[in-house]
């Protein structure tokens, strides 16, 4: 069966540990949670048929909850279709700078800022999605004279997901989101990456994710672990995780990361995938 995949670029995006990742998944569960979905790689790769997904990131889940609308879902292609025509650095800056104008960001319909997020995405640099202290996207043009911001069939297949199965979607903090998890329910969370050196990019929204959050992340798995669900978590292998996780199952595997703005920054590092649970690939990661 052809499943979708993600058609945006996200910091921290799975799809290159995604073979690891379900590996590890529970055989069996109920509602499926994933309260960072980002770019949505391990939703699509699984397709569940009841799930509830949340980003803080209002933009980004305006996107989705536009094309999983029909009338939504064509009017983001007629408009992306515009855009790809008018592209250029000028055109890109004017799109850009919208939301430096409240009123006229107000305006705009939500099938023409879902538009405008994925065009960003796609003509910005490197795919970064950065905002700054106003909450301005403030990412420069990628240079590129020619873009394509979106593939047909895949976006096609992400809208007859969303069309078919039960999919709550939320952009709330990543505690309100899980609130209604219970016993059986499987919650993959996917967080900013902590860092020991405070290097890693994570300025999804403005206000970062430092390591009080990750400690209160904790504390939420901490607790969904005793409700009786099934919870994953990525992470980078620092000090820090260790210590946060150190009475559940974690897993050393090796990533590639390649969204930092800084070119010798990326290579390949060490992530951790934690699981409250134990799985008969456990010992297969590799």
């Amino acid at each position: 069966m052809l499943k979708a995949k993600p058609f945006v670029k996200w910091a921290g995006g799975k799809r290159q540990i995604i073979d690891k990742l379900t590996k590890l998944v529970p055989e069996k569960y109920d509602t499926y949670y994933e309260p960072f979905v980002g770019g949505g790689a391990l939703l699509f790769e699984l397709s569940p048929k009841k799930a509830v997904i949340n980003d803080y990131n209002k933009e980004l889940m305006n996107v989705y909850k536009t094309i999983s609308d029909d009338n939504g879902y064509e009017e983001v292609i007629k408009i992306l279709n515009k855009y790809e025509i008018k592209h250029s650095e000028e055109f890109y800056y004017k799109i850009r700078d919208i939301d430096r104008d409240e009123s006229k960001f107000k305006k705009l319909s939500n099938s023409e800022r879902a538009a405008r997020t994925i065009y960003l995405n796609k003509a910005c640099f490197n795919g970064l999605y950065r905002v700054n202290s106003k909450g301005y996207f403030n990412v420069p043009f990628n240079k590129k004279q020619a873009i394509n911001t979106y593939d047909g069939q895949n976006m096609t297949l992400a809208y007859v997901y969303f069309q078919t199965n039960d999919v709550k979607m939320l952009s709330t903090d990543f505690e309100e989101a899980v609130k209604d998890a219970k016993k059986g329910d499987f919650i993959y969370f996917d967080p900013p990456y902590d860092s020991e050196n405070n290097t890693t990019f994570n300025d999804y929204t403005e206000g970062g994710f430092g390591k009080e959050e990750q400690i209160r992340l904790s504390k939420v798995f901490k607790d969904l672990h005793n409700r009786g669900c099934f919870v994953m978590l990525s992470n980078h292998n620092t000090t820090l995780v260790n210590e946060l996780y150190e009475d559940f199952n974690i897993h050393v595997i090796k990533a590639k990361r390649n969204i930092n703005s800084k070119g010798n920054k990326r290579g390949k590092v060490e992530e951790v995938i934690i699981t409250n649970y134990e799985t008969e690939n456990d010992n297969k990661l590799d």
